[in-house]
C-alpha cells in the first residue's frame, strides 16, 4: 500500500468522507483544456448539464458478429457537458430477438432507472451491451425503452455511414465521432469532471 492509501486508511470515516470530497473539489477544479473546434464540429464542454435528449434523424447502425442488429433514422441522443452524444434507438428499429436481459440495473439522476441487455447471436454473447430506462425521468419520457449500445461492446457502430470511437471506460456509452470534441469523460482521473 502507498503512503497516500496508508494515511487515507488510517482516517475516522467522517475524516475519511472530507478528505474524499476535497480530492474531487480539487479533481473537479482541473477543467481540462477544451479541444479546438473545427467547421462542423460541436464540443461535449458547450453540452448542457443536465443532460438533454434530442430527436435524432442522423442514420444509425449496430453490427455485431457480422449482422446488423439495429438501424435507424429515428430515436433520440442524448448530450451532457463533457460526454459524447449516447443514441437511443426506437424498439422497433433493434432486433429484439438477440436481446436478453441481463441482472445489471444503474440509476441516472436526469434519465432514470437503466436496465441493461446481454446481446446474443448464436454461440457469441456480448453482456451487457445495450442499455433502456422503461421508467424514465419525465425529461427522457420520449426514449422510454429505447435501447443504447456501448460501441465498445459490439463489432461496429455508425453514425451517417462514419464508424465511430467508443467512449473510454467502462461506463459511459457515447458514440465518438469526427462531428465531437473533447476531452471526454471516461479515461482514468476524469470522474470529477
Amino acid at each position: 500500500m502507498d503512503m497516500a492509501g496508508a494515511k487515507l486508511e488510517s482516517l475516522s470515516f467522517p475524516a475519511l468522507a472530507i478528505s474524499r470530497a476535497r480530492a474531487s473539489l480539487e479533481a473537479m477544479a482541473q477543467h481540462p483544456h477544451r479541444d479546438p473546434i473545427g467547421p462542423g464540429q460541436e464540443s461535449v464542454w458547450d453540452f448542457p448539464r443536465p443532460a438533454r435528449l434530442e430527436a435524432n434523424t442522423r442514420h444509425l447502425r449496430v453490427e455485431f458478429c457480422g449482422r446488423v442488429v439495429a438501424e435507424t433514422r429515428g430515436g433520440f441522443r442524448a448530450i451532457e457537458a463533457s460526454h459524447p452524444p449516447a443514441y437511443y434507438f426506437p424498439p422497433e428499429d433493434v432486433d429484439l430477438s438477440l436481446l436478453v436481459p441481463a441482472s445489471r440495473r444503474t440509476l441516472c439522476e436526469w434519465k432514470g432507472g437503466a436496465v441493461y441487455h446481454d446481446l446474443v447471436l448464436g454461440a457469441q454473447i456480448s453482456q451487457e451491451a445495450g442499455w433502456s430506462y422503461p421508467r424514465p425521468t419525465p425529461d427522457f419520457e420520449a426514449a422510454r425503452d429505447h435501447i443504447a449500445f456501448y460501441a465498445s461492446r459490439v463489432d461496429a457502430c455508425f453514425v451517417d455511414g462514419e464508424r465511430v470511437v467508443p467512449q473510454e471506460g467502462g461506463f459511459y456509452g457515447g458514440w465518438i465521432t469526427s462531428g465531437v470534441v473533447g476531452p471526454f469523460k471516461g479515461p482514468p482521473g476524469t470522474m470529477g469532471w
